[in-house]
This record gives C-alpha cells, structure tokens and sequence, in this order.
C-alpha cells in the first residue's frame, strides 16, 4: 500500500512536471505573423519638402495668415501622393522604394491661387512642369494611387473653411506680405512620409513617418 502510493505520487509528479514543460514551449514558440488584413491600417501622404529657408519664408506668411483668418499649423509641403489607406510597413517601404533612382527637380511658384475645399483654400500654384508632374506619377505608381483628377502641384499656405470673398481677402493679404512669390524656384531633394487623416481637421493627428533624400540632379 505504501509502495503503491509512492508511485502514484511519483506519477502525479511527473505529469505535472510534463505539463509544465509542454505550457513553457507553447509560450516559447515563434508565434505566428498577424495576417496583414487585420494589421491596423492609416491614412498617409507623400510630400515633396521645401528647402529650409523656403520653408522659414512660407511659414511666415502662414502665421501671417492664419492670424486674420485662423485655420490649423501645418508644414510647408508639395503634395506629390494624395491620400492612401497603407499599414505602416507598407507604407514605409513604397516611400523607400519609390525614391530609388527618382533625381532631385526644381518647382517654381507661379502664383497665389484659392481653391474650392478647405484643403485648397489658399496655396502657391506650382508650374507643372515635366519634371515635377513625373516625380508625382512616378510616386503614385510605386503606392499604387490613382487619381480622379489631374495633378495639380500646389504649395497650400491655409486651410480653411472660408466664403468666397474671405478666400479672396487672404490671397490679397498674402501677396501684401509677401510681394516676390510668383517665380520663385528652389530645389525638391526630399520626400517625406505624413500620417494625414482627412477628417482631422484640426491636423493634430498628423505626423512625419519617414523622410528620403532624392538622388542628386
């Protein structure tokens, strides 16, 4: 009897000892890739990024605006792909990609334009040129964008809800502040990536993801 209850025990034991074993390599295996259709996806853009002192010059005439007829802060930029639905890593990737062998190029400012939507309010049209409508098709092809309109190059210096007389005020109001936009160049070397959910319109939710430096002209 007490024999037999040595080995039970010593059974009991080393089945506990088994399972224990058996929850620690389920815990250790490599676990399986999270299908890519349940992978969280987000809203994304491709910008063509000023220079620098492009850059300071425009966002003083933004401030300047924004201080008549308001609107959100947001970066000096050249839409180059509209937005797309990406996960991240993907999204990551076409932008690497897509820069690949594409060379730096010039724009040039033809001149203070408004638009129809909030996102077109008030902007700097830029000279569509075929450098600058190629780097464009060449980005929406590696991110697979299409388009229902044609590519329209613009530098948007407010975004706003504003009439059609206000619209024309602030594109008075910026050719006052800055009386040398139209034909103004500068050089395109880089490209970023912006998380851009369209429906915040207060833009708080956009951010930078990634940056590339084009190829030298």
């Amino acid at each position: 009897m007490f024999h037999s209850l040595h080995i039970i025990r010593f059974l009991a034991l080393f089945g506990l000892l088994g399972f224990s074993l058996f929850l620690l390599s389920i815990s250790m295996a490599t676990p399986e890739p999270i299908p890519s259709e349940l992978i969280q996806k987000e809203i994304y853009s491709v910008w063509a990024i000023p220079p620098d002192e492009v850059i300071t010059r425009v966002k003083k005439l933004m401030e300047g605006l924004r201080a008549e007829f308001e609107g959100p802060q947001f970066e000096p930029h050249i839409t180059v792909v509209g937005a797309i639905s990406l996960t991240p890593e993907d999204a990551v990737k076409k932008l690497k990609t897509a820069c690949e062998g594409l060379k730096a190029y010039d724009v040039t400012v033809d001149r203070v334009a408004i638009g129809t939507f909030f996102y077109q309010c008030v902007y700097l049209l830029i000279h569509p040129t075929n450098q600058v409508v190629e780097a464009s098709s060449h980005c929406c092809e590696h991110f697979g964008y299409n388009s229902s309109t044609p590519y329209m190059p613009h530098l948007s210096i407010l975004y706003s809800d504003l009439t059609e007389d206000e619209k024309k005020k602030a594109q008075e109001k910026a050719n006052i502040l800055d009386d040398s936009l139209s034909g103004l160049s500068f050089p395109i070397t880089r490209l970023a990536l912006y998380k851009t959910d369209t429906e915040d319109k207060t833009l708080k939710s956009w951010e930078k993801i990634a940056e590339c430096s084009l190829d030298p002209k």
